[in-house]
């Protein structure tokens, strides 16, 4: 594939850097919008969708509310753009346990509002053991990454805020240490922090860090909305635009429990921030090293390739993931990383503002990317602010479907405030058609929602859905697909790899039908999913399991039993099989 340069791209499309760059909603900034109208919808398919999502958070014992700026306003950008969740087992049952981010408020914030951890009790229900665990915080927080940096067998957790990020160590007796001093990771001055992911850039077996941000903020210098219309419009809060760019950020591992700051080093900080959001670490070019993708709210999204001694170069407009189709910025929210076709390569769907469509980009396998979000049937959903996407099989028919969560940025505007979620099915040849109504009671629920993280909560061999609403407790979607539908979920260890065994990648065979994931420790809106991957493969009681681990090495696992959960260690094959599902 010939790359061409940022010169050589914007010449060809004859369109001044300016303008591309920055004026597309006029002197007053704010967040990007093509201002375009919904595509007109096809045909429906009459197929039936046998997937049913209700929200259950109320009587599994989420009813913390998210706080983050007040009720009916929003004084500033930092209050309006909310927070991520995680579904991730800390304490090594079995079962997945929830965090859930929080923010605050200027001047009146409630003093319980922290960040909540809750344990699976494995009945369905959940406790919040945040003061026992030690993560009691109170604070602006926004992005959330899980990983095991230390390989000692104990996921932990870097969490993003303002005016400072946290790196919280598992201890593995259910309580979790401040490290972020003692880590080298405390930042001298205060950053608004935003996506982040935990990637072992130099494959060396250890997890590096990557983080984002999103403007530079400060109270002080900042109006408040109303106090002036030099950002945005009158009675309206600054930014993103008319306040500074953020600046990126990656650390790297040194194998004794710290980090060194190797931005400059790596080529991350050769390159303009952007107002970056949420970040992905994934293989996108299919050469086994671990690239990293930007989502940037009204800036070009960015996309850093590896060039496998260290350092990254940035290529998003070369490769055709920056902007939309036309050449636009948009509005960059969240990221779904997924292998829509079953090519066996990794697809980005981006999420952007409304009067706008998401945007989707499928992969040539060499890392090159065309927009197909029109021909693929995405184009009809214009209407709403969109936030979490993910790309969950909810029916387990062995084709990931979308699904994304929706919500308005002020308070003010009741009307476009709460609204619903967004599901679209895979129709299996590149195509897909929006379900309105068809998804449960949780999908039509209004809400302001913002970040979202998909995981099966209960066992049961379905994808639930967790969700982050603004000022609000959080949703919890528990997913009853029916249709006798089979699945296999994959959960591995890494040995020489990372111990998370964050950037393998595993394809499922069932049939001549191949699906392929990567573990990943950030996407959706600033969340973290299961690391358990989880495959829909139809009626297919055998499949074939091919895992080609962060450092390379592959192996092929043949005729496994679906139904169940295999975990798997590096170079031990399947150490555990067990039996999932509802009745198992």
């Amino acid at each position: 594939m010939r790359v061409f340069s940022r010169r050589d791209l914007l010449g060809a499309m004859a369109i001044p850097a300016g303008q591309l760059f920055g004026q597309g909603l006029g002197a007053h900034g704010g967040m990007a919008s093509r201002g375009v109208t919904p595509a007109p919808r096809g045909r429906f398919s009459g197929r039936p969708f046998p997937c049913r999502l209700t929200d259950v958070a109320r009587q599994a014992g989420l009813v913390r509310p998210v706080i983050c700026g007040h009720q009916r306003r929003a004084d500033y950008i930092v209050e309006a753009m909310s927070c991520g969740a995680a579904f991730f087992d800390y304490d090594g049952d079995g079962w997945l346990d929830i965090l859930v981010l929080t923010g605050s408020r200027f001047g009146d914030a409630p003093q319980d509002a922290s960040n909540r951890l809750y344990k699976n009790n494995r009945d369905g229900t959940f406790t919040d053991v945040t003061q026992n665990t030690g993560l009691f915080r109170t604070g602006y927080f926004y992005g959330v990454t899980i990983g095991d940096y230390n390989n000692d067998g104990h996921d932990d957790v870097f969490l993003t805020g303002l005016p400072q990020n946290i790196l919280y160590r598992n201890n593995g007796d259910g309580t979790f240490t401040d490290v972020t001093r003692e880590a080298g990771l405390w930042n001298a001055a205060p950053r608004f922090g935003s996506g982040c992911c935990f990637v072992d850039s130099d494959r060396d077996g250890r997890l590096d860090l990557f983080v984002a941000n999103y403007v530079t903020f400060d109270e002080k210098t900042v109006p408040r909305a109303g106090q002036s219309t030099a950002c945005n419009g009158e009675g309206l809060f600054c930014g993103p635009r008319g306040l500074p760019y953020g600046r990126h950020s990656l650390y790297h591992n040194n194998g004794d429990g710290t980090f060194t700051d190797v931005t400059a080093a790596s080529g991350i900080g050769k390159v303009d921030g952007g107002y970056g959001l949420t970040a992905v670490a994934a293989d996108f070019d299919n050469d086994g090293w671990p690239d990293i993708y930007v989502a940037c709210d009204s800036t070009p999204s960015l996309l850093f390739r590896n060039n496998h001694d260290g350092t990254f170069t940035e290529q998003g407009l070369e490769r055709g993931v920056a902007l939309s189709d036309d050449g636009m910025e948009q509005a960059g929210m969240g990221v779904a990383v997924a292998d829509f076709r079953g090519g066996g390569c990794l697809d980005i769907l981006k999420t952007h503002y409304s009067s706008d469509t998401p945007g989707l980009y499928f992969n040539d396998g060499r890392g090159g990317f065309r927009d197909v979000t029109l021909p693929a049937g995405l184009g009809v959903e214009t209407r709403y602010i969109s936030w979490g996407v993910g790309a969950p099989d909810l029916d387990n028919d062995g084709n990931p479907d979308i699904f994304w969560v929706t919500g308005g940025i002020y308070p003010e505007l009741v009307d476009a405030y709460r609204t619903p979620r967004v599901i679209f099915r895979n129709l299996g040849d590149g195509r897909f058609e929006e379900l309105p109504g068809m998804g449960g009671p949780g999908v039509e629920a209004l809400h302001s929602s913002r970040g979202c993280a998909f995981g099966d909560f209960d066992n049961d061999g379905d994808v639930d859905i967790l969700i982050v609403n603004h000022n609000e407790p959080p949703s919890l979607l528990r997913n009853d697909a029916g249709g006798g539908n089979r699945f296999l979920k994959v959960k591995l260890t890494g040995v020489k790899s990372n111990r998370s065994a964050i950037g393998a990648r595993v394809t499922v065979r069932a049939g001549a039908r191949a699906q392929t994931q990567e573990v990943m420790s950030q996407s959706s809106y600033l969340s973290a999913s299961d690391f358990r991957l989880h495959f829909g493969v139809g009626a297919a009681a055998r499949v074939n399991v091919e895992i080609r681990w962060p450092l390379g090495d592959v192996e092929r696992l043949a005729d496994v039993e679906t139904g169940r959960l295999i975990q798997v260690t590096e170079g031990k094959g399947i150490t555990r099989a067990v039996k999932m599902g509802r009745g198992a």
